[in-house]
């Protein structure tokens, strides 16, 4: 048997120093934890193992507790271990969540606002970049690269946030182009060689997602693109050496071998590299340019399908001044769908993969027009052995170089020509091309350099871009469809639907959210606004200021009976879950109507009365109910009157409020009260005594309350100026807008909170954080022809009533 302990400290209760004193939610804590527990309001305490805030004179201490005899009984004729401090008295609770938190955790610092860039020039369908205008710095260009396009929408009358559909996009990734875009960006934090990524940006929800890059002054195909004749020349067949411009050349292809040494120690391989790769720092530094280096590669990549031809790709490639080893450009043929022959090659694809294509960059630059193009050939033959024109194409570039360095920048030519060579393992690494061009700069006698010299280790292959998941993406995503769409096209063949009535559970309604949201019903009947919803009994309630009660079916949404009797406009709506279930309706003149809800329906109501009104009096404006059979009605003369419900008569009136009491929401023996005069009060349902205020601003601040929802912990307030104001035990954590203009209702589900106004639209958020902080995220919005006047989410559905007499379900 385990023993009794208190629920705070966890030790086993006894008669000295841990003596069981009984709360009056029937929990009971030991006197020492009574103590120590938080005093927020005057002579109570919140319970620690129900959360309820209970009465407790702090003047009279524990002892004016009673005690638990039995508890000490059974105490002290058990013996059992001290029991694990890490157990819990509560099992945690799973409330629906928009975001898996550890991945929006993850991504959302990656996220620039919607209006941090400017695009100057409209992009090209997904495979060239675009120029923008950065917001955060002053006058500030940046480069933007399509990464993903958006899952297309499904036919929905949701919309998303703009965060929402960023998130939603990166969760559409396969994960190995996910790992793959976070190596990037956080490679360009750590790497001063590597133009900076500052993040991912959208322009609209239907257009792609772009990695926003800086935008250097000039890339090197700008600069020097122009030079036909590269650094070195020859003037009508003799020999004309430019020791500057020789020397020009050396500082270039020291940065540009620098850039690629900061792609290599992150990790990554471009695959194919260009003249356009390479750009020029603030500083004169040479930097990488990771959007470049991608599109290059999505291009020639997407090339690939129209031209599967290897001789007419590689004459392409260096037409376009576009250098990929012949690994990867047989790989690329490979993977290619119109060249299913095409064969690996025996070649693995590393770091040395690039040195090829530095080396072609490096000769461009250095010998220009003059580097061979039409006659190179890669492809591998038979037996593995590469094609004789290829070893010609390299014996012909050995001997233009010869023709044009002459014999004194001998290392440099043997080193370029070494890089050429068919096999990645014999190529030299980054770090030599680097340190021969090093030597030639400044001579052995003076050379600093040594200490400063890096290693890659030669059995890393990296991550190669060109042939990673990011290249591929697009091409797959305009082919295949996304794995939102098989879901969707999976639901819509399902026998059993929930358009067909069945229920899903709030997890559901949740995980079903990022595939959108769909209007399954269009409820009409009313003859006014809609004032009230409520759910219970296998029913949907709605009330009007038409002064009736609907009742409809929530099997197919059919119209059941109508509740008359009202005189005046109903104005709160509330279902009663007892042995036999009741719907309570409250109308502006105090009428209190209780309709029996068991078939067939009445015509008449079970039991009514009125409240006491005078010149003062506007009527009911809110209902409530509690677990003691209790009914709580928020008036206009600024009362809150508590009622039996076994015989219709009054029990108390709750006083303090200035105005309209326009909300009340019960929750852990607490009933809260909303009310035009701006604040939220508290009070217990043990003896109707007030506990506290909440929202006291001083009179120009005041803005009214309309609704409120509570949680357990969290409480929410929603004002007539479009704000919502969150506590989270009874302290106060943030105010946020959310509307342009009154919010008239409000529903919440675990962490998702429904909201809609007087602007006409019904806002989703999700609302996290911890007990210091909280975290308001806008998942999206249903835009609507009229003003929200009700909002229900329950059993998976999102049911709204509107002014304009409709009440609207959706899934």
């Amino acid at each position: 048997m385990e023993v009794a302990e208190c629920p705070v400290c966890l030790e086993g209760f006894d008669e000295r120093e841990a003596i069981p004193r009984v709360l009056s939610c029937g929990h009971s804590v030991c006197e020492a934890c009574l103590l120590e527990l938080p005093h927020r309001f005057p002579n109570t305490i919140r319970c620690p193992a129900c959360t309820q805030l209970v009465k407790f004179h702090s003047q009279q201490g524990p002892s004016s507790l009673p005690k638990n005899i039995d508890l000490l009984r059974l105490s002290s004729s058990t013996h059992s271990p001290k029991p694990n401090p890490s157990s819990t008295i509560h099992a945690p609770h799973h409330h629906p969540t928009f975001w898996s938190p550890s991945f929006y955790s993850t991504w959302k610092d990656w996220i620039l606002p919607h209006l941090a860039v400017s695009i100057q020039a409209l992009p090209l369908p997904l495979f060239t970049s675009s120029t923008g205008r950065a917001c955060f710095g002053p006058n500030l260009t940046v480069t933007l690269a399509p990464i993903f396009p958006f899952p297309r929408p499904a036919p929905s009358t949701f919309y998303f946030s703009y965060i929402a559909w960023v998130i939603n996009c990166l969760e559409g990734m396969n994960q190995g182009a996910r790992e793959e875009l976070a190596l990037i960006l956080q490679a360009s934090v750590r790497q001063a060689r590597m133009c900076k990524v500052y993040g991912l940006w959208s322009d609209g929800v239907e257009g792609p997602l772009y990695m926003v890059c800086e935008s250097q002054r000039a890339n090197l195909s700008d600069k020097f693109g122009h030079l036909g004749d590269g650094f070195v020349a020859v003037n009508e067949g003799a020999f004309e050496f430019d020791q500057s411009r020789i020397f020009s050349f050396l500082m270039i292809g020291r940065g540009i071998c620098e850039a690629v040494l900061a792609l290599h120690l992150e990790g990554l391989v471009a695959g194919c590299l260009g003249l356009s790769c390479f750009s020029f720092d603030d500083l004169g530094g040479i930097c990488v340019d990771l959007n470049e280096a991608l599109l290059m590669g999505r291009s020639f990549v997407n090339a690939l399908s129209a031209k599967p031809n290897e001789e007419a790709m590689c004459k392409d490639c260096f037409e376009n001044e576009l250098f990929v080893g012949p690994e990867v450009l047989c790989e690329l043929l490979h993977k290619s769908s119109t060249a299913p022959d095409s064969g690996h090659s025996r070649y693995s694809i590393g770091y040395g993969s690039d040195v090829w294509s530095l080396a072609c960059v490096l000769l461009r630059l250095l010998i220009g027009n003059a580097l061979p193009r039409h006659s190179l050939e890669m492809k591998e033959e038979n037996g593995g052995d590469v094609s004789a024109s290829y070893m010609r194409w390299v014996e012909k570039v050995s001997s233009v170089l010869e023709n044009k360095l002459g014999s004194e920048y001998l290392s440099l030519r043997q080193i370029l020509c070494k890089c050429l060579d068919v096999n990645p393992g014999n190529r030299p690494d980054v770090v030599d091309v680097r340190k021969c061009i090093l030597d030639m700069l400044v001579k052995a006698q003076f050379d600093f350099f040594g200490n400063l010299e890096v290693t890659i280790r030669r059995n890393s292959t990296g991550r190669c871009l060109v042939l990673g998941e990011l290249c591929m993406l697009l091409k797959e995503r305009s082919n295949e469809p996304t794995e939102h769409e098989l879901q969707d096209k999976e639901s819509n063949e399902k026998p059993n639907s929930v358009q067909d009535g069945n229920d899903k559970s709030d997890e559901e309604f949740a995980a079903g959210l990022p595939r959108g949201m769909t209007q399954i019903k269009d409820l009409r009947g009313h003859l006014d606004c809609i004032s009230g919803l409520a759910l219970g009994g296998g029913y949907l309630f709605s009330s009007s200021f038409d002064k009736t009660v609907q009742v409809w079916s929530l099997q197919d949404y059919s119209h059941l009976h109508t509740f008359r009797g009202h005189e005046n406009k109903v104005m709160a709506l509330v279902y009663v879950d007892e042995e036999e279930p009741l719907c309570i309706s409250g109308d502006s003149g105090g009428g209190i109507f209780i309709w029996g809800i068991a078939a067939p329906f009445r015509q008449e109501p079970f039991r009514k009365w009125y409240e006491k009104k005078d010149w003062r009096y506007s009527g009911i404006h809110s209902l409530a109910v509690s677990k003691n059979h209790s009914l709580y009605t928020g008036s206009g003369d600024r009362t809150i009157k508590a009622w039996s419900l076994k015989d219709e008569t009054l029990i108390c009136s709750m006083t303090g409020h200035t105005s309209v009491v326009s909300t009340l929401a019960v929750c852990d023996e607490v009933l809260y009260s909303g009310s035009w005069d701006g604040t939220v009060r508290l009070w217990s349902l043990n003896d109707h005594s007030p506990l506290t205020v909440l929202g006291v601003d001083t009179p120009a601040e005041i803005k009214s309350v309309l609704s409120i929802t509570v949680d357990r912990h969290l409480l929410v307030a929603a004002h007539e100026n479009g704000c919502i104001k969150v506590w989270r035990n009874d302290v106060f954590l943030d105010s946020k807008a959310l509307h342009n203009g009154a919010i008239f209702a409000m529903s919440m589900q675990g962490k998702c909170l429904f909201t809609g106004g007087w602007d006409k639209n019904v806002n989703i958020q999700e609302l996290s954080g911890d007990d210091f902080e909280l975290d308001v995220k806008a998942y999206g919005s249903i835009p609507c022809t009229a003003v929200a006047t009700a909002i229900l989410c329950s059993q998976g559905k999102l049911y709204i009533g509107y002014a304009d007499k409709s009440i609207k379900v959706y899934l």
